[in-house]
């Protein structure tokens, strides 16, 4: 060592040799000929070969040396056993300083916390796939897409067996989607009939690959070399089951990612079983509307029927406006309809007019007198839960010869309009009150004939009460419905509804309107019909 050098290490110990020698982490001192001058009691642990004395490079590894030849005077990292540094230069006269810091744990947390993001990231965009959709078998094909992507090489999504049988989906990394009805035992996969049955509850679970059936393994994915079962827990009960596979070349699933599979599961398995539970309620809904939805009206020895109907909501298939026809059962006989309207609108409406007309069913063999069919009916409306109450029309129709003879009562219901073959329209002479309120019905009931061609039409006041026109705000009316009927003297029924029909939503436009119900009876116009 030179004379200044040695000048300039006995200055910078005097101003810095406590503080080296007492700091915690490693600090060796390099003199300007590139040899070390000092370590302190840190250093000599992580370099426990270096002697002051010895060049620098043979004493430090290659990175800290290389850093000290180029003086760039920036922090540089590297590793010392395995153990991740950060060194910092600092000038001691000639000398400098290498200050290291341990930054192996801050490094590992950093690398867990950004792990941690990627996985939070991935969860949130699962949900947001599976909340997509409300369709079980999408919820599967994006379950096994996910899971194929993210956790293994290949995913299988299976449901619980129904009547041996198992719903799966299957896919491989970068592959499609394949879903598949299999007649496949569970209990040759260990543990997954466990994870499908829900109980006792399970967490996941690795098994030996070389117990695993080859019917759950998709076609080409190669040689497994770890498997994983992976319960789908639902609401109450189990969605499924998730198994997770991944090839040879690819380590086994480590602590972390059983956590991660477990939290992508209950993800996936919630939203399976909430589209599992949607499809059920759907269906439900299906079957108990089909029987809600107006039928589809036809001709009865001759006499034409039509009828249309439009709910308030354009989502909505039933409401509380309803009509139904009990054809005759031989020739002769009435032919026995009914138009009505319940207070309200809605699911619960609806429920209405299926007991009304359940009930109507139930008192076909009473059709002869109609007042006792209302008296019976009102009973019946009283005696339920339900607060709302009815209009109706009743008509019980019959060829006379060429004509046909309707009997019409109402029942505080719009009254029925007669459209003769010159135009004219005539309301039924028919009055009565409503049902399902007060304790006893009245009703007068009138005859009616209709001539070839003639038509009597019933209709609630989603028409004539339907506010439309030039501003918004005013009626249809029962005169514009007349005016309306006056033109369609002598055409077909089906015609008629229609008609009325294209008028009434023309006059609406884009407002809201109420429930909408007609039915059009047409006399034969032709010899040849009756």
């Amino acid at each position: 060592m030179s004379t200044s050098e040695e000048q300039s290490v006995r200055l910078a110990e005097a101003e810095y040799g406590s503080v080296i020698r007492a700091a915690p982490s490693p600090v060796v001192v390099v003199g300007s000929d590139g040899t070390l001058v000092e370590l302190n009691d840190a250093a000599d642990l992580v370099f426990p070969t270096a002697r002051p004395g010895l060049p620098l490079a043979d004493a430090v590894p290659s990175w800290l040396a290389r850093a000290h030849r180029e003086s760039s005077g920036q922090p540089v990292r590297g590793l010392i056993a395995g153990r991740a540094f950060q060194a910092h230069a600092t000038r001691l006269g000639d000398a400098v300083a290498w200050w290291l810091i341990d930054e192996t744990e801050e490094q590992r947390t950093k690398q867990l916390l950004e792990v941690e993001r990627e996985r939070t990231a991935f969860l949130a965009h699962a949900s947001t796939l599976l909340l997509s959709s409300m369709n079980l078998g999408r919820c599967m094909e994006i379950t096994a897409q996910l899971a194929s992507e993210y956790l293994a090489d290949a995913a299988v999504v299976i449901l619980p067996p129904v009547v041996n049988k198992l719903t799966m989906v299957w896919r491989a990394r970068g592959g499609q989607a394949v879903r598949e009805v299999l007649a496949a035992d569970p209990a040759t996969v260990p543990g997954l009939d466990i994870a499908l049955r829900g109980f006792p509850p399970v967490p996941s679970r690795w098994i030996d690959p070389a117990s695993v059936a080859d019917w759950i393994i998709p076609d080409g994915l190669g040689p497994v070399g770890s498997v994983a079962v992976v319960p789908l827990p639902g609401q109450g009960v189990p969605a499924g089951a998730l198994v997770l596979l991944r090839t040879s070349s690819r380590a086994v699933f480590t602590e972390n990612e059983e956590v991660f599979a477990r939290l992508f599961a209950a993800r996936a398995g919630a939203a399976m079983a909430a589209a599992r539970l949607y499809a059920e309620q759907a269906n439900i809904t299906e079957i108990l509307m089909r029987d809600l939805i107006p039928p589809q009206l036809r001709h009865v020895d001759g006499i034409e029927f039509a009828g249309g109907y439009q709910p308030s909501g354009v989502a909505e298939r039933v409401g509380g406006d309803f009509y139904d026809l009990h054809p005759a059962g031989q020739a002769g006989r009435e032919t026995f309809i009914v138009l009505g309207d319940v207070c309200g609108k809605g699911l619960e409406a609806a429920a209405m007019t299926g007991k009304i007309r359940n009930t109507l069913h139930a008192l076909l063999p009473l059709a002869t007198n109609h007042l006792r069919v209302l008296t019976m009916l009102n009973s019946a409306l009283l005696s339920s839960h339900h607060t709302r109450f009815a209009t109706l029309v009743f008509a019980s129709a019959v060829r006379d010869g060429a004509n046909v003879r309707l009997r019409l009562t109402n029942a505080g219901h719009l009254p029925p309009l007669i459209v003769r073959k010159d135009g004219t329209v005539e309301e039924a002479q028919t009055q009565g009150s409503l049902v399902g309120v007060l304790p006893t019905v009245h009703a007068s009931t009138a005859v009616v004939h209709l001539e070839p061609g003639e038509s009597c039409v019933l209709y609630t006041d989603g028409i004539t009460e339907a506010r439309g026109g030039p501003l918004g705000d005013t009626y249809f009316g029962e005169q514009r419905l007349k005016d309306v009927l006056a033109e369609c003297a002598g055409i077909p029924s089906e015609a008629i509804v229609e008609r009325v029909q294209m008028l009434a939503e023309q006059w609406i436009g884009d407002n809201h309107h109420d429930d909408i119900a007609v039915v059009a009876i047409t006399a034969p116009r032709h010899r040849e019909d009756r």
